[in-house]
C-alpha cells in the first residue's frame, strides 16, 4: 500500500530502540558484556515482542541489553550510522531520529553531550554514505525528573546545531508535561520544533497540556484524544498531527488489537496523522509492515492509508524547498521505475 510516486517518511523512530541484533551480539563480543544468548536465533525473544507476549513492562524489559552495550562513543555512532542504513533498506527518503542522551549513556557512565555528538556524528556520515535524508530529535526521558530533564536538556543544547526538535517521552501519566513548562520555553527560545509523547499511557488530558503547556507542534501517539470530542476538533482545527505507531500500541498493550485502534475513527474524523514504527528493534517490524499489515488491520481505507504518507511530509520538521526535493526525487524515481518496467 506504500505509494512510490511519494517520498516515504518516517518520523516517529527511537534510535535507541532500533539496533541490530548482531550489532548487539557484535558489542558485546567486542566489550565482554554477558547476553542470554550468543547468536542471533537466540538472543532474538529477548530484544522483540510481539503479540503472544505484550505489556509495557515486557516492552521495556527488551530495552536491557540493547543499552548495556552502548558502551562508548563509538557504539553509539556505529548504532546511528546503522539506524540511517535500515531506513535506507526500507526505502524511507526521510526519518526523524530520536532518543535520550541520559538513558543512552546511563549504563556505562558516558556523558549525554558525548551522547549527542557521537549520535550526531553517526546519523550525519549515514546520511552523506546512503542518501537518505536524516534529522535528529532530541528525547528528555521525563521518568528521571524534571532536574535531571533540564541537564539532560543542557547537553542537547550544546549541540542545538544537530537537533531539528525536542519531545518529551518516558512515563506520561506519573510525569505530566506542567513539571516541564520552563524545559520547552528554552526549547522554544533555541529555535526547535516541538513534538510531545501523550495520550498514549494518559488520557486527552495530557494531549492538551502537551500542546497548551508545551507549544507541541505535533503529538507522539496521541490516540486517546478519541476520548474528547472538543481536542479532536481542536487537533483537527489547529492542523496538529498524530505520529501514529499502532504495532507498538498493540506491544505494550495500548490497545487490545489493531482493529480497535483509535487512529482509524480519528482519520475519519479527519484528524491529520502518519504511520511510524516506534522502536523497530523491538517490535521486529519495519515501516512497510505498518502501511501494509497494520493498517489494513486497523480498517484504514486505501486512500486514507496513502493520505497518511502524504501527511507524513507535511508533517516532517523540514522547511518547503527540502519537501519539494523530496518529491521530486520521489516522483523521477517512479519515472525511471516505469520505464525500465
Amino acid at each position: 500500500m506504500i505509494d512510490t510516486t511519494l517520498p516515504l517518511c518516517e518520523l516517529h523512530r527511537h534510535l535507541d530502540g532500533s539496533i541490530r541484533l548482531e550489532t548487539i551480539l557484535d558489542l558485546a563480543d567486542q566489550h565482554g558484556i554477558a547476553l542470554p544468548a550468543h547468536d542471533v536465533a537466540g538472543l532474538a525473544p529477548y530484544i522483540h515482542i510481539d503479540e503472544s507476549a505484550p505489556g509495557l513492562m515486557a516492552f521495556i524489559d527488551r530495552f536491557e541489553h540493547m543499552i548495556a552495550v552502548l558502551v562508548d562513543a563509538d557504539a553509539c555512532r556505529r548504532v546511528a550510522y546503522e539506524n540511517v542504513e535500515d531506513a535506507q533498506r526500507e526505502g524511507i527518503d526521510y526519518i526523524e531520529l530520536r532518543f535520550s542522551p541520559w538513558f543512552m549513556a546511563q549504563a556505562h557512565d558516558m556523558h549525554p553531550a558525548e551522547v549527542m555528538e557521537a549520535c550526531a556524528d553517526g546519523v550525519r556520515a549515514a546520511e552523506r554514505d546512503t542518501g537518505v535524508r536524516a534529522n535528529i530529535i532530541g528525547g528528555l526521558s521525563r521518568t528521571y525528573g524534571a532536574a535531571v530533564c533540564m541537564q539532560e536538556l543542557d547537553a542537547m543544547l550544546s549541540h542545538r546545531d544537530h537537533l531539528v526538535a525536542v519531545d518529551l517521552a518516558g512515563d506520561e501519566a506519573g510525569f505530566p508535561a506542567p513539571l516541564f513548562v520552563e524545559h520547552f520555553k528554552r526549547v522554544r527560545d533555541a529555535g526547535l520544533h516541538v513534538t510531545i509523547h501523550a495520550g498514549e499511557a494518559d488520557g486527552p488530558n495530557s494531549v492538551w497540556s502537551a500542546i497548551k503547556d508545551l507549544g507541541a507542534e505535533r503529538i507522539g501517539h496521541g490516540f486517546r484524544s478519541i476520548e474528547d470530542s472538543a481536542l479532536v476538533d481542536y487537533l483537527v482545527e489547529s492542523d496538529i498531527g498524530l505520529e501514529s505507531c499502532p504495532t507498538s500500541n498493540l506491544h505494550i498493550s495500548a490497545v487490545k488489537d489493531y482493529a480497535s485502534h483509535p487512529i482509524k475513527v480519528l482519520a475519519d474524523r479527519g484528524v491529520k496523522f502518519c504511520l511510524n514504527t516506534d522502536d523497530p528493534g523491538i517490535s521486529a517490524i519495519d515501516l512497510a509492515h505498518e502501511y501494509e499489515v497494520a493498517a489494513l488491520a486497523i480498517g484504514l481505507n486505501g486512500e486514507q492509508i496513502r493520505q497518511a504518507q502524504v501527511d507524513a511530509l507535511d508533517m516532517a520538521f523540514l522547511d518547503p524547498e527540502e519537501k519539494t526535493t523530496l518529491k521530486q526525487k520521489a516522483h523521477e524515481r517512479s519515472r525511471v521505475s516505469l520505464v525500465r518496467g
